[in-house]
């Protein structure tokens, strides 16, 4: 099973693209932990995302995102790659979202 969920905050303003099948949202999500380091120091650790949503959860994304805004993210992990203008492949990584909802701390 490819499941994810995650918490965090929006790092980026909203991309919407529209396309003759549908609607395309994208932007960043940082996630952070906190954890004591070998000193027994708290230390927090920051994890940036990507985040795509299509069609309805692109429309629900439209209304809901903002950077800054505390949102959890149901979805699945995406792994692509293409061809760069260089004709070298670049690979991503990207949450496909299949919910998203304000999150109440």
């Amino acid at each position: 099973m490819n499941a994810v969920q995650l918490i965090g905050n929006v790092g980026s303003e909203i991309n919407i693209l529209n396309f003759a099948t549908g609607k395309k949202a994208s932007f960043s999500l940082a996630t952070s932990e906190t954890y004591k380091n070998k000193e027994n120091v708290d230390t927090t650790s920051t994890t940036w995302h990507k985040v795509v949503a299509w069609g309805k959860i692109a429309d629900t994304c439209e209304t809901l995102i903002a950077k800054g805004k505390f949102i959890k993210i149901e979805g699945k992990i995406v792994n692509r790659s293409y061809k760069n203008t260089e004709d070298k492949t670049v690979y991503i990584t990207e949450i496909q979202a299949i919910k998203v909802e304000e999150f109440k701390k």
